[in-house]
């Protein structure tokens, strides 16, 4: 049941083998055994694509969850453990694990040599128990209930752009200067054309013009840089561009009404034996801000 959800996850029986550090064709010897103890076909294989049948879907959540469990019982030895060891499985928005969360992990490794981490960097949700996640990062005002939860950091919405491009074409003094300027944004859900930017009673509402919007903020930061608009970006996407020089940082005063706002919050599912090595990695996280 455990390789059938490695299967899954991985996407193939190759994929699992590299994973679990067996052959291919012990995978599949394992995978017709658990359908003949079952009587029923799981997983439907062309030579292309891998994909669920309505049995196989039921049978992985319950693998899944199988798992959890087992890992919950091993967190419970952990937990007792003079020092953090094992594997940490952790997922994390992509843009903020490759500029946040990433650079900050060697440190920790080098701390503590018995712990391997498992990053998985996702623009989604992820379920805790079902993906066989440890620790989450969630970029939200609304946590999912049932969840502990600690804070990492801040997190604002910054207009950024090059010297070069305000050398061009000026640097706004104000919101309403805005629409006569080039402007990048994600494109998708909330984020549209039109902005709300407020400074204490203040409240300004534009819509800006954009030939170009791009669902990843480490795209409209390069774009920034280049000096092709002025991009709307999380302020830890530009964060070393701006420390550098490359970008510089318009309108600080204003605060942008935009989803996701708030603080990035390190999740986990709470419990009695919440395992040691878990516990290290949220802590070293927390201190390193």
């Amino acid at each position: 049941m455990a390789i059938f959800a490695q299967v899954v996850d991985s996407g193939g029986f190759s994929a699992a083998a590299r994973h679990l550090g067996v052959t291919t064709s012990a995978v599949s010897r394992h995978v017709a055994r658990l359908e003949a103890h079952l009587g029923g076909r799981l997983l439907l294989r062309t030579t292309r694509a891998l994909s669920l049948t309505e049995l196989g879907e039921q049978v992985h959540v319950a693998c899944a969850r199988m798992l959890s469990t087992a890992r919950e019982v091993h967190a419970m030895a952990g937990s007792y453990s003079a020092r953090p060891n094992g594997v940490i499985r952790v997922s994390a928005p992509v843009v903020f694990g490759q500029t946040w969360l990433a650079p900050r992990l060697p440190d920790f490794l080098a701390k503590y040599p018995e712990v391997d981490v498992r990053l998985t960097l996702i623009d989604r949700t992820v379920d805790l128990a079902e993906d066989g996640v440890d620790l989450a990062i969630r970029i939200a005002r609304d946590l999912s209930p049932g969840l502990a939860a600690r804070p990492l950091c801040a997190m604002r919405y910054v207009l950024v752009a090059s010297p070069a491009y305000l050398a061009r074409h000026g640097t706004p003094a104000a919101p309403d200067d805005l629409p006569s300027h080039a402007c990048c944004y994600l494109g998708y859900g909330s984020f549209g054309p039109d902005w709300r930017l407020e400074r204490g009673a203040d409240c300004v509402d534009i819509r800006v013009a954009s030939r170009l919007t791009i669902n990843n903020s480490a795209a409209i930061v390069t774009l920034a840089e280049a000096g092709g608009a002025i991009g709307l970006v999380p302020d830890f996407a530009a964060r070393a561009a701006l420390d550098a020089g490359r970008l510089q940082q318009l309108l600080p005063d204003w605060e942008f009404d935009a989803p996701y706002t708030g603080s990035i919050h390190a999740v986990y599912t709470p419990g009695r034996h919440l395992a040691l090595k878990v516990r290290a990695l949220i802590d070293y996280l927390v201190q390193s801000v």
